[in-house]
This record gives C-alpha cells, structure tokens and sequence, in this order.
C-alpha cells in the first residue's frame, strides 16, 4: 500500500478482531472508588485507533454512553460501521487519520477517550496531535484509557524488534506474503540464538519469548513489531507527555492489590515513597512491566473515606465464569495467587448463582471479611476475569434490544468465519468470551425445542462443508462419527453450564429462531 497515508503504519495484514475490556468505560469505576476517586459519568465516549471496531461497538451497544471513534485503514473502519449498524447503537465511526479527526470541529466533549496499543505504534507527531485533541477535547473530570509498551519490560527485546524488522524488509522474495516473511524472520532470530550469538546468551529468556512469537497471530505480530514508529515508554516519559492536556496519573485499569503482586521486601520499598510517578516507576522495576494499562483524569476528585465507603458498597459485581471453571490459582508478577483460599471460596461460592450483588451485600452475609479485604479480593477476581461490575438493572434493560441486534449479527456471522470471539452482555456493558462453536451452538439453542444431541448435528452441519475439524487433545478428528461424538459432548457441557450462565449475562438474545 501507499506508505505516504499509512505514515508507516502496517497497512497489508488487518489488526485481529480481538476484544479489550479495558476500553469499556463503565469497568472504571471499581479501579476509581478503589483509589478514593469520585467516578465521573460518561455521556460521550471515544476510542482513536479502534482496529476492527469489536471493543467499541460491544461497549456502544452495551453501554449507555454515545461513541465516536476513528480508524484510518478503510477496510477495518468498513467493518466498525457494519457492525455498529447491525446494532443501531449509533456508534459514529469514521476512517480519518488522527490529524483530520483531531482537526473536527463538530465532536462533542468527551468524558472518555480510549487508546489501546496505539500510543506505541504511532510517530512523535501523531503523539502531539492526540494529546493537544485531549486538552481541547476531553471534559473537566473526564477520564483517559491508555494501553502502551513500557519499559524496562520490553527492554531486552528492543534489539530483537529491530532485527524482525529490518530483516522482514530486507529479505523478502518478490510477491512474498508479510506473513511468510514474518515466520522467516522469527526461525531467523532464533537461529542466530542456536549459533551462539553473545546478545542470546545474555538474555536467555529470549529464547521462551520466540517460542511463544512463532505460535502468536501474524496479525498481531505485524501490528506489535513492524510498524515503522514502535516507542515503549518509561512512565515518567507518558507523565510527561501528557501533562500539557492537564492530565495526572489516576489509577490501574488492573487495580491489584500490591500484597498480591509484590513481594514483602518490595512493598516497603515502596512504602515510603509518595511522588506518583517515581512510585509508579519503581513499582515497574519490581514486575519488570511490559505494558501498562492506565487510567488518566483531567481534575479527579478525592473521596473522604466515609464517601469511599458507601460507593464502594453500591458496586454490583457478577460471576462471568461458571463457578466449577474458575481456576485455583493465577499468575501474578509475585507467584500464584490462589483462589481457593477460604475468603474467595466463601466469596465465589456466594456468587455461583451468578446473581448481581452489592458490595455491602456480600459484606454482610460474609462474617468476619472486613470491607478493604472484600474489595481487595474482588479487584483481584476482576482483573483475572472471573468477576465484572454489574450495570444498573434500568441500564441493563435499555441496552438489551442493541446487545441482541448485535449478538445475532455476530452469531450469524460465525456461520462463515471463526473471527470474532466475544458477544455482548448488557448487564456487565462488556464483552463475554464465546469460541465460535459456542456461538454455533448458542445460535442452534434459539429454538428451545432442540436437544443437545440437534445442536450438536446443526454444528456439524455448518462445520462439514467448511472442511473444519473439531479437536481432541490438540489433534482434529477425522471421521464424521467422532466429530459428532465430540460435538454432542461439547454440546451437553454447553446447555449444562454455559447456556445457563449466557442467560444470566443477558447474551441470549431475546428471540425465537425458525
């Protein structure tokens, strides 16, 4: 493509259709109240750099706020607006590059803006254009999402990054796909680690990061490593950058607690150093961060402790994972964080029916757990995933008629193509996880009338012609007897246990399938 409007921007591979929860506005407020900060409404909300538009148009259908977004690779922003259509949430989506949508002068105030990645992948001057558009264009109390590399994380990679690079332009035969490229690169940095290099032999975890390259999407690959302008941050240099919009550091958008993430040792480190952005950056050191996900306030507001309080008790929180599936443990920069210990066992218990309950509820009905250890544990749950905030019900009851345009929409969708992996859930105004054969089968089960063992055979019907293979312990399955075999399993485990929790989210659209 043209690299005079990419401006270096990787143009030839589309972004993938991946979903961030971070971007959804309404996931702020627990963070917010957590940290003694009043949460802002959001009206208006924008996201710059939207990629296939999945993340906004979940949140615009979900949400309450109106959406405005821009993505200036056409056939991506093409996308966006077919699907906010299909919704008719109103999402205004365009194809402007950052300096022609930041130039407009017929966008509202936003109280949210939203960058995920693209911060990083973007040039110095098209940095200067999106802060001077967050000065004159986010409200006073408005609130800014950013998802950036940072450092000293991606330090030993920086080289590695440059060697893709260069060698992905360099050593390309003519007609060559970028993607063919891209694995000719990565089995070329890793045999120059086999040959001895002294770089390797000094980082050595570089060797587990290639491993884990080669199996990574080429997509994202191509988005993450080749664009011309790739710029990790310090988060004093982000600090810096964004002070001429007025904007300070509010919290984590994974607001975890430090007792789960830092050692002993580190945390008194820490204890007595009270700059923000000299504590940030040490906290960084400690985790070795690679990417950082950042809420920003332009004037935030500090809660008294009896305001924090009764806000933090009005939180409504759900279970989104069966409870059967919740994991025992999870990976934290410190170790394992278990989930099995008795205040989340007592607390996920509670939750199983999968019920929207108020902090101050569970509060009272879990003796003997202070309200700072149930925050503490349910942040921690939040940010593994397992539990969201749950919308006001009036909230809830609004979007639903837009989550069930654009969930079936989506479902249809699947019919054709394993894209997209996430539906729409009103009640927690974000996405919910959906591989593309429980779409199938969540789109076969709209007529309740059929049993498992039908919706099992429709998947197949669907599966068949496409020449897609069900799998079993990593390895497709041949004949056509064991690919039913394993998709009435699946099937079963399906109406069992995910059906029933899809309705409790509100994903099942309202609807009768003929």
């Amino acid at each position: 493509m043209n690299a005079t409007w990419t401006e270096g921007y990787v143009a030839e591979l589309d972004y993938p259709h991946s979903y961030t929860a971070e971007l959804n506005p309404f996931r702020m407020a627990l963070p917010f109240l957590a940290s003694g900060l009043a949460v802002p409404p959001v009206r208006h909300a924008c996201e710059l750099g939207y990629g296939q538009g999945l993340s906004l148009n979940i949140h615009a259908a979900a949400g309450s706020a109106q959406w405005h977004g821009t993505d200036f690779l056409p056939g991506q922003a093409l996308h966006a607006q077919q699907t906010a259509e299909a919704s008719g949430a109103g999402a205004v989506l365009v194809d402007q590059s950052f300096a022609e949508f930041c130039a407009r002068d017929d966008l509202p105030a936003f109280d949210f803006i939203a960058l995920h990645g693209v911060w990083s992948w973007v040039s110095a001057e098209n940095r200067a254009v999106i802060v001077d558009f967050l000065r004159r264009k986010l409200r006073v109390g408005g609130v800014v999402y950013l998802g950036y590399n940072t450092l000293p994380g991606w330090s030993d990679l920086l080289p590695v990054r440059e060697l893709l690079l260069q060698h992905t332009q360099r050593m390309g035969g003519a007609g060559q796909s970028l993607a063919s490229r891209i694995q000719g690169a990565l089995a070329f940095v890793e045999k120059l680690g086999q040959a001895g290099a002294g770089f390797a032999q000094a980082h050595p975890a570089i060797a587990q990061t290639l491993d884990e390259l080669k199996n990574a999407d080429p997509r994202y690959l191509a988005h993450e490593y080749l664009n011309a302008d790739w710029q990790p941050m310090f988060f004093s240099d982000m600090a810096a950058a964004l002070a001429p919009a007025k904007l300070a550091y509010a919290c984590s958008a994974h607001h975890e607690s430090e007792r789960f993430t830092l050692s002993p040792e580190q945390q008194a480190l820490l204890h007595d150093v009270h700059d923000p952005v000299l504590r940030e950056g040490m906290r960084d050191f400690c985790v070795n961060q690679r990417f950082r996900k950042d809420y920003w306030v332009k004037g935030a507001r500090r809660l008294s402790a009896v305001e924090q309080a009764q806000a933090l008790r009005e939180v409504r929180v759900v279970l989104q994972t069966a409870r059967e599936d919740v994991q025992r443990n999870v990976s934290t920069p410190r170790g394992e964080l278990r989930f099995d210990t008795e205040v989340f066992k007592r607390l996920l218990d509670l939750l199983g029916d999968h019920v929207p309950r108020r902090l101050g509820e569970i509060e009272r009905q879990l003796a003997n757990v202070a309200l700072p250890q149930l925050v503490e544990s349910v942040l921690a749950l939040v940010a593994a995933g397992v539990l969201a905030s749950a919308q006001p019900d009036a909230v809830a009851a609004a979007a639903k008629v837009q989550t069930d345009r654009l969930n079936l929409h989506l479902m249809v969708r699947a019919l054709g193509s394993a894209q997209v992996n996430d539906l729409a859930s009103p009640l927690t105004g974000g996405g919910v996880a959906l591989t593309r054969v429980e779409q199938l089968l969540l789109y076969a089960a709209l007529d309740p009338s059929r049993k498992p063992e039908d919706l099992g055979r429709l998947v197949w019907q669907v599966l068949q012609p496409q020449n897609v293979k069900m799998l079993r312990d990593g390895k497709a399955l041949e004949t056509e007897a064991d690919n039913l075999a394993e998709l009435a399993r699946v099937a079963r485990e399906f109406v069992r246990k995910r059906l029933p929790l899809l309705h409790a989210l509100g994903v099942v659209p309202n609807v009768t399938k003929g």
